[in-house]
């Protein structure tokens, strides 16, 4: 059942409490429980999945795990016998008489649908053994770095020691983007593999431009004069290169503008994204005797 939304198995939003969890089990495991729904098609599949989901977003360690690595990197870690194991799914289905209090969802225990070694027929055969727990490094980089690429020396703690190592960063790494260390992680208290090191970029604050996703946002200041007539502003690049961007007779106050294929570069892609740039026009609060005169002239003209 890996690749499976649990929480769209179980119709729950992402925040549900665990007694909303729990609720929603309930209701499920009344409706797709095969001795309650005989002759409903894929009654028995709903219902293995209904378990399996529930049997995980119950528990917290496990829900912490599926939440912030989601479900391929999860099904990595957990066989069915890990997600199963010490799920206590037997209050809730006393219930409906479909089994006593003891009854518990372990391989080696009895099945729900009157079978043997493990709580669903299907699930029997042996599984890997669970891999350590994952680390997250958060990286601070620059958006000159995110848009070039580099290398960085990352000192962590693994396994009791601490460790140096240097990653090669790739273009376009902008928030929340991670890299992968195969075995850097905590190791397995059951004899698996060792965990992985996921690298995550943080993108740091600029004096420049701010950055959403792949596309970067700045603003520049012009004269009253040069909205009204028109004019050309050089735009600064994170490559240190300046653009030519033109100004049209009669830009307003915080129009946007957009220079396309300007922004970061795409993680595994050759396109890029967009450099916005937002126009302040600057309206003088005094103005000279001689402005003056200039603009009640302009007044007198109906504009």
């Amino acid at each position: 059942m890996s690749q499976q939304d649990y929480y769209k198995i179980l119709g729950v939003a992402k925040n549900a409490t665990d007694s909303e969890i729990k609720k929603a089990y309930r209701k499920l495991a009344m409706k797709y429980h095969p001795d309650h729904s005989k002759g409903e098609k894929n009654a028995e599949d709903m219902f293995k999945k209904v378990s399996e989901a529930y049997a995980v977003l119950s528990d917290k360690e496990k829900r912490k795990q599926y939440d912030t690595f989601g479900s391929a990197d999860f099904h990595q870690r957990y066989s069915q016998e890990d997600i199963f194991r010490n799920a206590d799914l037997g209050d809730i289905l006393k219930e409906f008489g479909f089994g006593g209090k003891g009854m518990r969802f372990s391989f080696g225990g009895g099945s729900p649908f009157g079978g043997g070694g493990g709580p669903f027929g299907g699930y029997q055969r042996r599984q890997a053994p669970v891999k350590g727990s994952d680390l997250v490094y958060e990286l601070p980089l620059t958006l000159q770095e995110v848009a070039s690429g580099t290398s960085k020396t990352v000192s962590f703690q693994h396994q009791g020691r601490s460790e140096n190592i240097t990653v090669k960063i790739p273009p376009g790494m902008i928030t929340g983007k991670k890299l992968r260390l195969a075995g850097k992680g905590e190791p397995s208290g059951y004899g698996g593999p060792a965990g992985d090191l996921f690298i995550q970029s943080q993108v740091s604050a600029d004096p420049t431009f701010t950055s959403e996703e792949y596309d970067l946002h700045t603003t520049i200041t012009i004269r009253l004069s040069e909205s009204l007539l028109g004019t050309h502003v050089g735009i600064p690049t994170l490559e240190g290169k300046e653009l030519s961007l033109k100004i049209p007779p009669g830009t307003r106050h915080k129009t946007r503008m957009r220079l396309a294929g300007h922004g970061l570069p795409k993680m595994k892609s050759h396109s890029k994204g967009d450099l916005y740039v937002t126009v302040s026009v600057d309206i003088p609060k005094k103005l000279t005797s001689e402005q003056k005169k200039i603009v009640q002239k302009l007044a007198a003209t109906g504009m």
